[in-house]
């Protein structure tokens, strides 16, 4: 659509950040039906829109060639069909989520509150993105009945669980302990090992759907304010970007595959004693250095108090 539209001179495109949203779309369905007043286009303009609507207006200022409508008509055509296939597998999806048995019933344990809200700006919009808006469907509370507890507060799982619940499944036995299901996955080292000498270390070369998820996850924390965000930026200064983001991978899955197999919520606080102990280590490691150089480690607190 855009193609068309920029061949009709017309820059909305530019004007607009989407050109298929709720603006971008109305102004192409007044064109094919017929408008060609750049003023009556302007006046479709959503109010959220922060271009003026004479900004707008000059934007939808150019020529009506017919080849041009018509490549068009065929783009909004085809965009319009896409986006009815995929409203029709979302509903093929739920109605095969809805058939598994939950594990939790929501009425007796309700679904613990989301500690994400207040950092999606959508949901200061009010609008949910794990809500269907057409059919109501509630994602996040359909995969806290399909495992057990919510699995989306892990951090970088937000919007993948489901995907790993059809690679992995909710049955966590099939792996006696998190560091099986984290060598199933391909997220933890290969060492290859010979007379007690590690000859070679490295990330096994392994395509798992399932390992591939958590790495798409650990990747997606980049900017995220969150311990584990924390957690991958330091390695990523410590051990590079491609392992870091695999270390961060092995540390999600094993939070899930606890989460999932003991039926315990993801708790942060647990994090805050983990970085109480490293910088515990970090004082001691610090200390023991200076004193084999013949120093001592001295406050700065006390030596301005002495």
């Amino acid at each position: 659509m855009q193609k068309a539209l920029t061949r009709m001179n017309l820059q909305i495109h530019h004007v607009i950040s989407e050109i298929t949203g709720v603006t971008g779309l109305a102004i192409v369905d007044a064109i094919l039906a017929g408008e060609r007043d750049p003023a009556v286009l302007a006046k479709l303009r959503d109010h959220r829109i922060r271009a003026s609507a004479e900004i707008v207006r000059k934007s939808l200022v150019g020529n009506w060639k017919q080849e041009h409508l018509f490549t068009l008509k065929q783009s909004r055509q085809i965009f319009q069909y896409y986006e009815e296939s995929i409203a029709a597998c979302d509903e093929e999806i739920e109605k095969l989520i809805v058939g598994f048995g939950p594990h939790v019933d929501t009425a007796e344990r309700p679904l613990p509150p989301d500690r994400k809200a207040q950092q999606r700006k959508r949901k200061r919009r009010g609008v949910n993105p794990g809500v269907n808006p057409k059919t109501g469907f509630d994602m996040r509370t359909e995969i806290y009945k399909l495992f057990g507890v919510d699995v989306t507060q892990i951090p970088g799982l937000m919007v993948t669980p489901l995907l790993l619940f059809s690679e992995v499944g909710r049955d966590m036995s099939k792996w006696p302990a998190a560091d099986h299901f984290c060598s199933w996955l391909g997220l933890c080292p290969d060492n290859d090992i010979s007379g007690g000498r590690i000859l070679w270390s490295g990330t096994r070369g392994t395509r798992n759907r399932a390992g591939q998820i958590f790495r798409m996850g650990a990747f997606a924390l980049h900017h995220d304010l969150s311990p584990m965000g924390d957690h991958l930026r330091r390695m990523k200064s410590k051990i590079g970007p491609a392992t870091a983001q695999t270390a961060t991978a092995h540390k999600i899955a094993v939070i899930f595959y606890t989460m999932v197999k003991k039926h315990v919520e993801y708790d942060a606080s647990i994090w805050a004693r983990k970085d109480a102990e490293r910088e515990q280590r970090f004082e001691a490691k610090l200390k023991r250095q200076a004193h084999a150089r013949g120093y001592k480690l001295v406050k700065i607190e006390e030596n301005v108090a002495a």
